[in-house]
């Protein structure tokens, strides 16, 4: 009785799902489940589109419905948190196995979700020192300042600017949530990301973090030094460094 249950609770889930390829489970009324595809797929369908609606508009109506399809019926999602979900379709569009879709999609809708994940996240900032020197201290970066880098230009993206190319040059950003409690985006200099994303990945002092930012781009350290120094104070000034730690 248990296995004929499950059975026809896996029949119908997958007929919900995507009725064109899986039978109904035998004695529903079609009208029934008719009205359960509808309330699962729009559920489904007005949670993405709140959570994505340049992506939406961007693609028009036709073009969002058949995707949010397809990810219905195809993807196998992680959690079972509706706060999640946004981050699963992100997962399923950088896979790169979704037909008919631009290239830009996936960067646009990371960028979109990035927004969420900082209003929400409940990460701790790193213990330092708010005064200490930025070039003999190591420098702490915010949890809450993300530096992020797309190929497509995906601030510029929506209806009215859908790019056919691949530009030139990254788009660079930092996601920031401050002290209001509200998320805001900023373009960043090449300079600037790179030091970032060395705070990011690196427990060494800021003058270091120089030195290898000099090595990188082939020029002394001190040729950088002040320009350096003086972007360090400014993301200190900014809240995107909170101080320094003490060197290991």
């Amino acid at each position: 009785m248990a296995e004929a249950l499950h059975e026809q609770l896996l029949r119908m889930a997958r007929h919900v799902r995507d009725p064109q390829r899986h039978a109904p489970p035998p004695g529903i009324e079609a009208r029934r489940l008719a009205v359960y595809r509808q309330l699962f797929f729009g559920n489904l369908e007005s949670l993405l589109a709140g959570a994505f609606p340049v992506a939406r508009a961007s693609l028009g109506s036709a073009a969002w419905q058949a995707l949010v399809q397809a990810f219905y019926a195809d993807y196998r999602c992680r959690t079972p948190l509706f706060t999640e979900l946004a981050g699963e379709f992100v997962d399923y569009l950088e896979a790169g196995e979704t037909p008919d879709v631009p290239e830009w999609l996936a960067e646009l809708a990371h960028y979109e979700r990035v927004e969420s994940v900082l209003l929400l996240s409940a990460a701790d900032e790193p213990d330092c020192d708010p005064q200490g020197d930025l070039l003999d201290g190591v420098p702490a970066l915010s949890s809450l300042a993300w530096p992020l880098a797309y190929r497509w230009p995906v601030v510029e993206i929506g209806p009215g600017h859908l790019p056919q190319q691949e530009p030139a040059q990254p788009t660079l950003i930092l996601a920031q949530r401050q002290a209001d409690q509200r998320v805001h985006f900023s373009r960043l200099a090449p300079l600037a990301h790179a030091l970032l994303l060395s705070l990011q990945e690196r427990d060494v002092s800021g003058g270091e973090h120089l030195a290898l930012l000099a090595e990188a781009i082939g020029v002394a350290p001190e040729e950088i030094l002040p320009a350096g120094l003086a972007l360090l104070q400014s993301l200190r000034a900014q809240g995107v460094v909170l101080g320094t730690r003490a060197c290991a």
